[in-house]
């Protein structure tokens, strides 16, 4: 329960929801905002070290009660951090003036932009705000560091209104307007001093401007981002509360996991968000040709920091430099010998925190994965499709997207996309919707004035990237869904119980302690639907369809083939949920004692990759063979491949089904019975009967090619007509498969 007195109520500070980043507002839960007698909309004073004002809106019921939801501009206003106690307090609206005017001073980051749309948009974005002199303020849009209060007419708490004149100065956007651009420096990007602790500010007494990255600019990883803060924060800001329980703080944490997920993102925000000097050092830059100069510069890096602790090092792509040390690499074994001196003689112990971040932890040094250095490994992996959501609604933040977008529906159909790659999506969309402005010139400028971002362009974006994280491994969300699949009914509602259920309905496997199966064997003769019933399956349930063929597994090098093995399951787990779907499965898995010694060792790697699969129920297994009996019988035991679902030849139902499938579309004459053609195909499989209306129609399209020149051929298209005829010929042309 929050606290309460007379003036106020104590509350929690918390993170504020994406959506909510720049616009000043407190989300209060309804406890608090009926102790305090306000409404939304209404103003509150925010309390911590210093005082701010900030708009009242509702939290969600799912928020605890004694929680504040704020933004990283009001807390930095507000001399507060995310856990510290704030007292939000009432603000009679009627002290609360329009401004007449209002004057901003402009980041760094705004260099490049024009005066006057600069002003436009902070008028816009502003419009309602209450704010005060010397406050910050982002605004979506105009550089990723925000624009300072520098004074208000008249003075005090004023709100903006659309009468306001809001004035933006700073060089940089004269710089830019002269044609010089300016760049933001990296330091002021990365680092935030807030040493100002008045409880009042005023025109004189400021506090500093946060830059870069706050909170609300990460989605979908709020564990590892609360992970990462009781490591860092806690040492930082209380120290003293190490010192009683008689511990020695973190020395350093480890951000591991796939390319393009946020471990960098996530270093710069906690830095920001604690008041910490911030040291990048990006790998590579430490390497010299010099004996002793690469120690040199790490020794250099660490007494910088002690000398203006509080201070995160933050080491990126750290495997380039703190690789396992080995016999032929003298440098390399000299840095890492280095970097684990200087972690281990920290003297402001506490004050100066170690970040690493890789995509390649396997390849770090063992010794620096120890206690007393790096004390702490946090996996950033890839979000689901809430996570997806809320980096959508992060990067669509200052994009004016049309109605019929929804940032829910296109995080369903990102399986696998990590947090750079929907960065990417948004963007290409943003393009797309350039490519698309009106040709005409007073429509064009119309447009350029209220760009909009409509459903087809994101739609054309998604076709254009692809997730990263399954780059290397060809990860596709099939088009093909089980109505594109005549008959094998038995077959599709085994695979929907095996594969769909779990993901469905997840909540009765939970209640019935019941493991889903693991893994799908079909087998059964070739050409009956085995491939097309897995990538129908993918297609049906929406999930990742990670395809691999059993012989391109197969490597002459000792090890490859494992390995390989290894990484389609690894990157498969990345991009969960997904179907691995092991083509000929036959060719990698013969039995042991009999076979080769490369098959061999890939059975004991695929054994030990099955058996690991019940932590990730989001990850299936299907394989296909149309040689059963020559797989290893390990990997058909319960736990493993244990549903197996014979393909067979499709019956005379069955056949009538796949015709109908294969003669879609196809300008059939009417003479054509498909039930009469289905009973005289007896023996036919699936890929049989594919390949008759293939002939036929080939045959029907070289009468026409026959008949005409090209040109008038193509004019002439809609004589084309598959009659019996020619579906005779195709089947006298050829015998079914045997």
């Amino acid at each position: 329960m929050s606290e309460s007195d007379s003036n106020g109520v104590s509350l929690t500070v918390r993170a504020a929801e994406k959506r909510d980043a720049g616009r000043g507002v407190a989300r209060i839960p309804e406890l608090a905002r009926r102790q305090l007698g306000v409404l939304s909309g209404d103003t509150v004073v925010i309390e911590g070290e210093r005082r701010t004002v900030a708009k009242m809106w509702p939290a969600d019921p799912s928020v605890p009660e004694n929680a504040v939801q704020i933004d990283g501009d009001t807390r930095a206003n507000a001399g507060a951090h995310v856990g510290d106690t704030v007292t939000v307090r009432t603000k009679d609206t009627s002290t609360i003036a329009e401004a007449d005017r209002v004057t901003l001073s402009a980041p760094p980051s705004a260099a490049g932009t024009d005066r006057s749309t600069a002003e436009r948009e902070a008028a816009k974005t502003l419009r309602n705000r209450p704010v005060r002199a010397g406050e910050q303020i982002r605004i979506e849009g105009l550089g990723q560091e925000p624009f300072k209060v520098t004074d208000t007419d008249p003075a005090g708490d004023v709100r903006i209104t659309s009468t306001t004149t809001v004035r933006v100065t700073g060089g940089e956007l004269e710089t830019a307007r002269s044609g010089s651009g300016g760049a933001s420096d990296e330091r002021s990007n990365a680092q935030r001093s807030s040493n100002d602790t008045t409880t009042e500010p005023s025109q004189s007494a400021d506090p500093e401007p946060a830059s870069g990255v706050t909170y609300e600019d990460i989605g979908g990883l709020d564990e590892e981002l609360e992970l990462v803060r009781e490591m860092i924060e806690l040492p930082l800001s209380e120290p003293e509360l190490f010192q009683r329980l008689g511990i020695d703080p973190p020395a350093g944490v480890l951000l591991y996991g796939p390319p393009g997920t946020g471990k960098t993102l996530i270093a710069r925000a906690v830095a920001n968000e604690v008041d910490a000097n911030f040291e990048t050092i990006s790998g590579p830059e430490i390497m010299s040709k010099y004996k002793g100069e690469s120690e040199e510069r790490l020794r250099e890096v660490f007494e910088t920091a002690e000398a203006n602790a509080p201070t995160i090092i933050f080491f990126d792509e750290i495997d380039s430099i703190a690789g396992q040390r080995d016999d032929d690499g003298d440098a390399e074994n000299r840095i890492v010998g280095q970097l684990l001196t200087l972690m281990d003689g920290l003297d402001a112990r506490g004050e100066v925190i170690v970040i690493g971040a890789t995509n390649r932890v396997d390849t770090i040094d063992p010794a620096l994965r120890r206690g007393g250095r790096f004390d702490r490994e946090i996996q950033i992996g890839v979000p689901d499709a809430e996570g997806r959501k809320e980096i959508l609604e992060v990067h669509t933040r200052g994009t004016p997207l049309a109605d019929d977008v929804s940032a829910e529906t296109i995080a369903r159909r990102t399986h696998g996309f990590v947090g750079a790659d929907l960065d990417s999506v948004v963007s290409e969309a943003a393009m797309a919707a350039i490519r698309d402005r009106p040709t005409d010139a007073d429509d064009r400028a119309e447009w350029n004035q209220e760009p909009t971002v409509e459903k087809h362009h994101f739609d054309e974006a998604l076709a254009a990237v692809e997730p990263s994280a399954m780059r290397e491994y060809v990860a596709e969300s099939p088009s093909t869904d089980f109505s594109n699949v005549g008959g094998l009914e038995d077959a599709k509602q085994v695979l929907r119980e095996s594969v769909e259920w779990p993901l469905t309905y997840d909540r009765l496997f939970e209640e019935t302690n019941t493991e889903p199966p693991s893994g799908v064997l079909l087998y059964g003769p070739p050409g009956t639907g085995k491939t097309l019933l897995a990538r129908a399956l993918a297609g049906e349930t929406d999930v990742n369809f990670v395809r691999v063929d059993g012989p391109e597994i197969v490597d002459r090098y000792v090890g490859e083939s494992e390995k390989a093995i290894r990484e389609v399951f690894e990157r498969a787990r990345q991009a969960a949920p997904s179907i691995v779907f092991f083509d000929e499965i036959d060719a990698i898995t013969a039995a042991r004692g009999d076979g080769h010694e490369v098959t061999e060792r890939v059975v004991s790697q695929l054994l030990t990759e099955l058996d690991g699969m019940r932590e990730n129920p989001n990850l299936v297994v299907l394989a296909a063979t149309n040689r059963k009996d020559q797989i290893d019988p390990a990997l058909l035991r319960p736990g493993r491949l244990d549903t197996h679902v014979l393909v067979g030849e499709p019956d005379r139902e069955a056949r009538e089904k796949i015709l109908e499938v294969h003669t879609r579309g196809k300008p059939l004459s009417e003479e054509v019975d498909i039930a009469e053609l289905a009973d005289d195909l007896e023996g036919y499989t699936g890929a049989d009967l594919e390949a008759l209306v293939r002939t036929a129609s080939m045959k029907a399209i070289r009468e026409v090619a026959d008949r005409y020149e090209p040109d008038e051929a193509n004019e002439k298209a809609d004589e084309v007509v598959i009659e019996r005829r020619h579906l005779e010929a195709a089947r006298a042309n050829g015998e079914p498969t045997q």
